[in-house]
């Protein structure tokens, strides 16, 4: 097998500013009080809750950490170091009895996709209780999804995908770690393997089937506008792999999109109404 080449996008100059400076400029449009964030004790919402306190301070910066049936006790305890560390506000509230409830309800034992339907609802679990602190503390929830995520539809829509921002949303995963370092997030951050903690041993690239690296050098060349053939051809990648991003982008595209609308007005919400 040929060795692989790796082309990854250089964070952007200014990223940094350009984020924040955003966060502080939503916030102030929306009117709001602050923020509230899904801490998880992984890098993602690790650096959204780092970029959201350089834009507005500790102050208004709000961590929620969630616990569910198969959380890593190890997830909970580094989601309050970091919020401790960070000096914001954080609460820890235990979804379990909720997730068990509907998940009796709602799966039936042995089920095809039973795994995958739990995770699902432990996200928009996670969701509700997101927007209903937003809403009573007046607040907008920053989502913590990453540019490999979202185009690759790894994400549960209405659920982790469900945010009113998503700051870190144009970072692939390689960038998002690169802005971490460049920030100065701990190591326990850094050096954790990459996990929605959905279920016991679940992580993102055992799933995803590559390493992020891998799947950031194809997202890229995809973005580029190449071809499958030229992407591998460049950069060694079996050209399989990259047929199967590929896919991944294209049979989610639905999940990047407010729901369609027929059009019958004069303008239409999500086609032709621009705000």
């Amino acid at each position: 097998m040929s060795e692989k080449n790796y082309l990854i996008p250089d964070l952007p100059p200014m990223t940094e500013t350009v984020i924040t400076d955003f966060i502080r400029r939503k916030v102030e449009e929306s009117g709001v009080n602050g923020v509230v964030i899904g801490l998880s004790g992984g890098i993602d919402s690790a650096l959204v809750a780092a970029l959201c306190r350089m834009a507005i301070g500790e102050k208004k910066v709000k961590a929620l950490i969630m616990p569910a049936p198969g959380s890593s006790p190890e997830d909970r305890e580094i989601a309050q170091r970091f919020a401790e560390e960070l000096g914001i506000e954080y609460s820890v509230i235990d979804i379990a009895s909720t997730v068990n409830a509907l998940e009796s309800m709602l799966i039936p034992e042995g089920g095809e996709g039973t795994r995958t339907a739990a995770g699902n609802i432990r996200a928009r679990v996670r969701m509700i209780v997101l927007f209903h602190t937003a809403a009573v503390e007046k607040r907008v929830v920053m989502g913590t999804s990453n540019k490999s995520e979202l185009l690759t539809g790894y994400f549960t829509k209405f659920g982790d995908g469900g945010a009113d921002f998503s700051p870190i949303g144009d970072l692939y995963k390689t960038q998002v770690r690169e802005l971490g370092r460049a920030l100065g997030l701990p190591d326990y951050i850094l050096k954790r393997r990459p996990s929605a903690g959905l279920w016991a041993g679940q992580t993102d690239e055992g799933e995803l089937g590559m390493d992020y690296r891998t799947l950031d050098t194809v997202l890229y060349g995809i973005e580029t506008l190449k071809t499958c053939k030229k992407i591998s051809e460049e950069t060694g990648i079996p050209i399989e792999q990259v047929r199967k991003v590929e896919e991944m982008v294209k049979r989610s595209v639905h999940k990047r999109k407010m729901p369609l609308i027929p059009k019958v007005g004069l303008r239409t919400i999500g086609l032709d109404w621009r705000e």
